[in-house]
C-alpha cells in the first residue's frame, strides 16, 4: 500500500506516493505550480499533442498510481524524478530550474528520512508552520495522519483493496460522526472537491472527532474480525457513532457547533483563531 504525502514547492502543495521505494508525485499537481493553469489537466493533454515523442512513451513514464485523499485513495497520474525531468521539458516555464533544484533536494530528504523517519514527522511540521498553523493544531494533525494510516492497514488486512471501497467506508464513518459526507463537508467549508485536502482545513475540534470515529472504527473491526465491504461498512457506523454520540453532547453542553464553515484557506491562521474564540 502507498503512504499519502504532501511536498512544498514555494507554499504550493504536490501530492506524492512511495512507491518501490521511490517518491512519485501528481502529475497535475506539478503542472499546476510550474504554469499557473487554472484547468491542468488539459494542459497535459495540449502538452501531449505538441510533444509527440512524450506521448509515445508517457504510460511507461507517467504510471497511474493510488494516492489517498480525503474520500479514500484515487488513482491518479504520478512521475518519479526522471520521469519530471523529461515532462518539464516540455514545459516552457522560468520555475523549471528552481523546481529541478527542488526535486533534488526531495530526493536527498527521502534519503535521509529512511535512515531517520523522526525527520520526516520535522519535516511535515515545519510545512505546516510555514503555512501558519499553530502548534496545537499541527501536532493534533500529525495524530490524525497516524491514526488514518492505522485504519487504512486495518481495512487492507480485511480485504478492503478497491478506492471506492476506501471511499465508501471513510463516507460512513463522517456520515456517522458529523451528519454529512466528506463531499458536503467539503461544500459546508467551499473547498475545491479536488484541490483541497478537508482535514487541513479542520478545526481542533473536528480534528478531535475524526480521530475518534477513525480510531473506533480500526478498534471495533479489529476485536470483531470482520472481513469484506459489508462487515466493515457496519464496523464504520458504530465507529462514527462513537464520535457522534460524543460530538452530540458536546454540543449540548457548549452550546455551539462541532462542524463549522471556517477553512484554512481564505482566512490567516490566526483570523481563525479570533472567530473560533468567539
Amino acid at each position: 500500500m502507498t503512504q499519502p504525502e504532501i511536498a512544498l514547492f514555494r507554499k504550493k502543495e504536490i501530492r506524492r506516493t512511495l512507491h518501490n521505494g521511490e517518491w512519485f508525485f501528481v502529475v497535475q499537481d506539478v503542472v499546476a505550480v510550474l504554469t499557473d493553469s487554472a484547468d491542468p489537466k488539459q494542459y497535459v493533454k495540449r502538452m501531449r499533442m505538441r510533444d509527440p515523442e512524450l506521448n509515445e512513451g508517457w504510460v511507461q513514464l507517467v504510471p497511474t498510481l493510488s494516492v489517498e485523499t480525503d474520500g479514500g485513495l484515487q488513482k491518479m497520474s504520478c512521475a518519479n524524478t526522471e520521469g519530471l525531468f523529461r515532462i518539464i521539458q516540455s514545459i516552457p516555464s522560468s520555475k523549471a530550474e528552481p523546481f529541478k533544484r527542488w526535486l533534488a533536494k526531495v530526493g536527498y530528504d527521502r534519503v535521509q528520512e529512511i535512515e531517520n523517519p523522526e525527520l520526516a514527522v520535522k519535516r511535515m511540521r515545519s510545512i505546516y508552520q510555514l503555512k501558519g498553523y499553530s502548534d496545537e493544531w499541527i501536532e493534533k494533525r500529525i495524530q490524525s495522519i497516524d491514526i488514518r494510516k492505522k485504519l487504512t492497514d486495518e481495512w487492507q488486512a480485511r480485504g478492503i483493496s478497491e478506492e471506492k471501497d476506501y471511499a465508501i467506508l471513510t463516507s460512513e464513518i463522517s456520515v456517522a460522526a458529523f451528519g454529512i459526507t466528506p463531499e458536503e463537508y467539503k461544500k459546508h467549508k467551499a473547498l475545491d472537491k479536488s484541490a483541497d485536502n478537508l482535514r487541513d482545513h479542520m478545526t481542533d475540534l473536528e480534528l478531535i472527532f475524526t480521530m475518534l470515529g477513525e480510531a473506533s472504527t480500526a478498534e471495533i473491526a479489529s476485536n470483531r474480525d470482520v472481513h469484506g465491504l459489508d462487515p466493515n461498512k457496519n464496523a464504520a457506523r458504530e465507529g462514527g457513532a462513537v464520535a457522534g454520540h460524543a460530538r452530540q453532547e458536546l454540543e449540548k453542553r457548549s452550546g455551539r457547533k462541532v462542524v463549522s464553515a471556517i477553512n484554512y484557506k481564505t482566512l490567516p491562521e490566526k483570523e481563525v483563531r479570533k472567530l473560533l474564540d468567539k
